[in-house]
């Protein structure tokens, strides 16, 4: 393993600072080490020109491959916080949203209504409250949803678009836990309800404009999406010959993989995957004579992983019959894909990452569980308790799905820009533990024994 190749895991403005024999791993102009030192640690970083390159490969594949209108969604589920949803409204992003929750941090961005989608598969009459006061694009999972959707729907000033979720019985290769699309899965309509759906929206006089799939997240092969959108527009042809209705958007999902660990390089490029999915949708539209719709395509962590980078200081160093443990600060409760479904990270120290790689470690967190382990029979050199581990692609699916375990608290963000450094979300305090909680009445440390 080259440092370098390592190194292509990293945001792209990852460089390696050169002062005498010192060498320091910077990111937007940025010492991984001095933030460390400033921040504390977990720390975890997002590099701005990252983003932006993901979104332009998007846009330019899609200017490329498809000859109608199209957009891009950012998956507010990988990664959320105002500034995250100010930096999608910015690049003209739609913003996919799960529950009142999101919704909240999308209107504390001032994200436009009519490119918020609210997704869910279980929406609670709280989150449709919160969807229709803000007049989002909701896009309906099932028949039930429908019918709450359009008893509310009178109660608000606007009747807000909806899309369709379909289940087109095809899932993507990749692990169980992310599979969505299969006959079998929870996520959306069977066909039979989807024709029904469209059915009640058109007697009822609401704007049903888009149809939606999804097959899963983290893959590396689109052949599947094809046979998902040549279901999804022969019901388009039945219906359209039944009603003359026809969707204005479709949206075949996303969830384009990322290359996590140097064994997984070298991976399919974004343009791959816009070419393969924007060709068979104009194809698909051409063969059955129906009119292009707006492709709309929602990257998750192909447009954020990759700028994400956790940095965790090393406690203490262990040696094991089998193994060279490195105990460091963070993990299951940052992050829990490793423990979840077996995903791989790879990692380099901030500070003289061009040693030997010569020793085979173990990097395991310090919650009270045997999985805390975040790398397993990593490569790495000689590194003493006190170091800082640099982990890339660390910016989808991970604070997002983090937790307070062992009382942990949520690590601070920082936003990286052309040296500039821009803290968007705050270390949780102690206080945070305890802010919900409702301490028992008259509540006495040592009770009276009888």
């Amino acid at each position: 393993m080259s440092v370098n190749h390592r190194l292509s895991l990293f945001p792209i403005s990852t460089q390696i600072r050169h002062d005498g024999d010192a060498q320091r791993l910077t990111i937007g102009g940025c010492d991984l080490a001095a933030l460390a030192a400033t921040y504390g640690t977990p720390l975890y970083l997002y590099d701005q020109a990252t983003m932006d390159a993901a979104v332009h490969a998007y846009r330019q594949a899609l200017a490329q491959y498809y000859p109608g209108e199209a957009a891009i969604t950012y998956a507010g589920k990988a990664f959320l916080c105002t500034a995250v949803a100010q930096w999608t409204q910015r690049r003209d992003l739609w913003l996919d949203c799960t529950g009142e929750g999101e919704l909240a941090i999308a209107k504390a961005a001032q994200m436009p209504n009519a490119r918020t989608l609210v997704h869910g598969v279980n929406k609670s009459e709280r989150d449709l409250r919160a969807a229709l006061a803000q007049a989002a694009v909701i896009v309906v999972d099932n028949l039930s949803e429908l019918t709450r959707i359009l008893a509310l729907a009178p109660q608000y000033a606007s009747m807000p678009e909806l899309w369709l979720r379909i289940r087109p019985g095809v899932a993507v290769e990749t692990h169980a836990y992310t599979q969505t699309g299969q006959a079998d899965s929870k996520f959306g309509m069977a066909l039979t309800e989807a024709i029904a759906a469209i059915a009640q929206c058109r007697q009822a006089g609401v704007t049903l404009s888009g149809l939606h799939f999804h097959q899963g997240s983290h893959f590396h092969d689109p052949a599947p999406v094809g046979p998902a959108l040549q279901t999804v527009l022969d019901l388009v042809l039945e219906i359209e010959s039944q009603s003359g209705w026809h969707p204005q958007t479709i949206c075949p999902g996303g969830g384009w993989g990322v290359p996590y660990h140097e064994d997984d390089l070298p991976h399919p490029s974004i343009e791959s995957y816009v070419q393969f999915v924007a060709q068979t949708l104009a194809a698909g539209c051409q063969e059955r004579q129906l009119a292009l719709p707006r492709l709309v395509l929602e990257p998750g962590r192909s447009l954020v992983a990759q700028a994400g980078v956790a940095l965790y200081r090393v406690g203490a160093v262990k040696q094991t019959p089998a193994r060279r443990w490195l105990l460091i600060d963070g993990g299951l409760a940052d992050n829990p894909r490793p423990a979840l479904y077996g995903a791989r990270y790879s990692a380099l120290p901030v500070a003289q990452p061009l040693r030997p790689h010569t020793h085979e470690s173990w990097l395991a967190g310090p919650f009270c569980e045997s999985g805390d382990v975040l790398i397993e029979a990593l490569p790495l050199p000689a590194i003493e308790a006190g170091e800082v581990l640099a982990v890339p692609v660390s910016g989808a699916y991970q604070l997002s799905m983090g937790s307070n375990y062992n009382g942990a608290r949520r690590p601070a963000v920082l936003w990286l820009h052309e040296g500039q450094v821009h803290l968007v979300q705050q270390r949780e305090e102690l206080s945070n533990l305890t802010a919900r909680d409702c301490p028992l009445p008259h509540f006495s440390p040592h009770p009276q024994s009888a």
